[in-house]
This record gives structure tokens, sequence and C-alpha cells, in this order.
């Protein structure tokens, strides 16, 4: 067989300089578009939009208005809540909510259960109580951001500046800016925690931001942005939720 192969060779003619590079060029678009449907394809395998935030930021009251419009009392949750949110009158424009409890010893079991199902997450502030919560709110969104499946999947992030309704409420710049000097000394802090005797950091898992530079939320792979929402409404019970910039960002990531 070998012979005839070779023979085979003899005969036909070497391809020409314009058809090898015809051919790689189609190589390259179709290892591209294989890559393209592979990483599609697991985007869209993400379905659900955690929310998440302290307890009291108003995430359950979001989670009730987005999916009947109408307020309801609420109270502190201990378990997820999950339902279908559609964006639109398009069957298919569609996200699965998932409301995760913000009590501090249970917000990290929920969020390790769902996170890889993630495709964006919001997180809730309550802007009235921000300058009291402010190192609570950052330590809990530095574990988000330092998390390696967040890190890899880099899910759309907002941060969603609630309770903008009541006079006493911090700006979404004023919060932004805020958050991103408590980010920064946490990972100072946490760059400096004392090595174990194999060498390894007991602090964070992984370095937020640029080394060498003052941290922002430009710096992260995923896309952050802020809105300013209220869940209660300006003509509070009996009125509806303030929170187009929400909607809009849904519909956007859906």
């Amino acid at each position: 067989l070998e012979p005839h192969l070779e023979a085979l060779r003899r005969e036909l003619p070497a391809p020409s300089p314009a058809v090898l590079s015809v051919l790689l060029a189609l190589l390259a678009v179709a290892i591209t578009f294989l890559i393209w449907r592979f990483v599609l394809g697991r985007r869209s395998s993400r379905k659900a939009v955690l929310l998440l935030g302290l307890c009291d930021a108003g995430k359950t009251l979001l989670f009730a208005r987005l999916l009947t419009g109408r307020y309801r009392h609420t109270q502190t949750s201990i378990t997820d809540s999950s339902a279908v949110y559609r964006v639109s009158k398009d069957k298919s424009a569609n996200v699965t909510l998932i409301d995760l409890p913000g009590h501090e010893s249970l917000r990290l079991q929920f969020l390790e259960r769902f996170k890889a199902a993630a495709r964006a997450i919001v997180f809730v502030v309550d802007s009235v109580a921000f300058q009291r919560e402010v190192k609570d709110v950052a330590e809990f969104l530095y574990q988000v951001l330092v998390d390696s499946t967040v890190l890899k999947n880099a899910p759309a992030l907002l941060i969603a500046c609630n309770k903008q309704d009541v006079t006493m409420a911090k700006s979404a710049k004023l919060i932004q800016q805020q958050l991103e000097k408590e980010l920064n000394t946490l990972r100072v802090t946490r760059s400096a925690a004392p090595t174990s005797l194999d060498g390894s950091t007991t602090g964070g898992p992984a370095q937020l931001g640029k080394k060498g530079k003052d941290f922002d939320f430009s710096q992260l792979p995923m896309k952050v942005e802020f809105v300013e929402c209220s869940a209660r409404g300006s003509k509070g019970e009996e009125g509806d939720a303030d929170f187009e910039g929400l909607e809009k960002w849904l519909a956007k990531i859906a």
C-alpha cells in the first residue's frame, strides 16, 4: 500500500502559495467559529441572575416587584427564591432571577451553590445605611469578586443602589467611590497576609484589579455598572417601583 501512496503523492501537483493561503484562512475561520460557538454555548447555558447583598438591602422586595409589580412586606430570607423573569413579550427573552439570603452565615454558602449558573449578578446596596455598612458591603463584594468561578465566567455585574426614595440615600457615584476605596484597602490588607510554612498565603485567593494601581471597577474582567433605584418607589407602597435602569439592564443581558 505504501508504494501506491507514494506514487499518488508524486503525481499530484504541489499546491501553490495562493491556494495554501486560502486554505489557511479557511482553517482560521473554522477554528474561530468553533471557539465562538463553544463560548456562546457556555454563556447561553447560564441563565441565572443572582440577587446578592446584605440583609435588609431590599433584595426580596426588588425580586417581588420585578415579578409581580406589586409591593409586599418582606422579612429576612433564610433560603433562596427563584422564578423566571421575562424581559419582553418575546418568550425567549427571559432569565431566572434567584434571590439569595444576605445573612452573614448563609450568603457564601448559597453563592457557592448558584455561582456557576450566573449569567449576571445584581448586588443590591442599601443607599440609606451605606455609610454605616460600607465595610461589610465591601467585604462581601470582595469575596464575590475574587471567587475563582466568578472570575472565570465574568458575569455582568450591576450595583443596584436601592432605597433612593429616602432623602438621606447616598448617590450611586458616591457609593462607587467609597466601594473602590474600601476594596482597595481590603486588597492591600489581604495581600499582606502572613504566609504559611509551605509558602502559600492565608489571605484572599486572587489578586483584585491591577497590581501597583489603586483599584477601580474598570480593572475587573466583567463589565460593572451602577444604577439608582427604589423597590418601594417614591409614591410609597401604593405606587410603582422606581427601577427603570434595572429593567433596561436586565433586558440588555438576557
